[in-house]
């Protein structure tokens, strides 16, 4: 059994840690509701964007644009955001086993890494790290998913791309933060809206579609990513808060088991010393 001296020591280790526990998910509370209302905010036109570029290929299945048919290239551009910071549960490393532990072919992905936690991971794991954009993270901009679209378009257009992917966490609520890897290009038409295809409002296009398409492509490629990236930011701000909430409540109950060992220590000394003390006093008798 471990001394009294011992558990005190241990408790009072545990009640530090549990004061930085505290103070975290106070800090991680705060950001997640500026970037709760941020995500929530910008949501609608990312949303509208999606459906109005699967709605234009809905109602023009027969359009030949290189964003569709792609390339011959075998190699894959795979966005992956992630956390700058750790000590947010498994938020980082759900969003890389999408990759790690997904279809894609380790030799032919090309990393464009939004966040150190994701970059690590899959370096460590030996996976080509083509660009990194973690500085992003500490204040997102629409102007930086514009320099991220444009590095992997070029890619793309050049061919040493084949196709583009982005992995990141969607916010759904507080609690709720669901990891997801979606095929940016070739631009894959939704099939629920090709079914209502039909009851599409007519499109007139000037210039042409193929035209158009090629100048809502790209927007639509930036949009999404910025999308990704606050969603990214309010998903690991409520993960943060949820690790940092149980590990303050992981503590506490620790604290009240060492309170009760020191207890019952603290009890078995006293009765040893009386005993000790009644021995001597009949031995003097």
């Amino acid at each position: 059994m471990a001394s009294m001296r011992d558990i005190k020591r241990r408790k009072g280790s545990i009640q530090s840690t549990q004061q930085i526990t505290k103070a975290m998910k106070l800090v991680a509370t705060v950001k997640l509701q500026r970037s709760k209302k941020r995500a929530e905010s910008t949501k609608p036109y990312f949303e509208y964007m999606y459906a109005t570029v699967h709605s234009l290929l809905a109602a023009s299945p027969d359009l030949n644009n290189d964003f569709i048919k792609g390339n011959s290239s075998k190699n894959k551009a795979v966005i992956v955001i992630t956390s700058n910071r750790g000590l947010a549960g498994g938020y980082n490393t759900n969003v890389t086993k999408l990759i790690t532990a997904g279809e894609l072919e380790k030799s032919a992905c090309r990393i464009y890494a939004v966040g150190h936690k994701g970059k690590e991971i899959l370096k460590r794991r030996d996976y080509k790290i083509e660009k990194d954009y973690s500085d992003i993270m500490n204040e997102p901009l629409f102007s930086d998913a514009a320099k991220i679209s444009k590095d992997v378009l070029d890619k793309y257009e050049k061919g040493e791309a084949g196709e583009i992917y982005l992995a990141y966490t969607a916010f759904k609520n507080t609690v709720i933060h669901e990891p997801k890897l979606i095929k940016l290009l070739p631009v894959e038409p939704d099939y629920e809206l090709k079914k209502d295809a039909d009851k599409l409002t007519l499109m007139n296009f000037e210039p042409s579609e193929e035209e158009a398409l090629s100048m809502i492509i790209p927007k639509y490629i930036t949009s999404l990513i910025y999308g990704a990236i606050i969603e990214g930011v309010a998903s690991e701000n409520g993960a943060r808060m949820q690790a940092m909430d149980s590990a303050t409540n992981n503590a506490e109950e620790m604290i009240s088991d060492l309170t009760l060992k020191y207890n019952r220590a603290r009890q078995s000394s006293i009765t040893q010393e009386i005993t000790e003390i009644i021995a001597g006093a009949q031995a003097i008798g």
